[in-house]
């Protein structure tokens, strides 16, 4: 198995400090993700602090488990890992949501590295790359930019 990597990302019109207040907490992926079901936090956790674990449940089955490896709200950034890859058989799965100040606004990006045969690759970029990232990354996008 090869290393891989995978990302998405795009320009919001907000400040990247606006667009981290959004994104930024690590047990408040559902209330931005359209397609993600909210987590709950194993041994009630701080979901700030690095060793937090969240796990997601669809109909009474867990279907993700993510442990937050480090947060930096100052540098606007975290990283995680998959625990128990139910969804796709990936190893050493590390991924990182991240806000940078771009010219027009900010730039929100949401990357991975991972090890996976040749033939996992396009489920990979079209499960986790058009169907969890980029899915969450223009849900942030209308959201911080509807004119409602």
């Amino acid at each position: 198995m090869q290393t891989r990597t995978l990302e998405r990302s795009l320009v919001i019109p907000a400040a990247p400090d606006t667009v981290w207040a959004l994104v930024g907490g690590f047990a408040t992926l559902a209330d931005w993700h359209p397609h993600v079901p909210p987590a709950t936090l194993e041994d009630g956790a701080d979901p700030e602090v690095p060793g937090a674990v969240r796990v997601f449940t669809r109909d009474g089955a867990v279907v993700a488990r993510e442990l937050l490896l480090d947060r930096d709200p100052a540098a606007r950034r975290y990283r995680y890992t998959l625990l128990d890859p139910l969804a796709l058989p990936v190893e050493e799965y590390v991924a990182t949501l991240a806000v940078a100040p771009h010219p027009e606004g900010a730039e929100l990006r949401w990357s991975a590295v991972y090890r996976a045969p040749d033939a996992l690759v396009p489920r990979v970029e079209a499960g986790f790359g058009d169907g969890v990232y980029a899915t969450g990354l223009d849900a942030v996008r209308e959201r911080l930019t509807s004119t409602r």
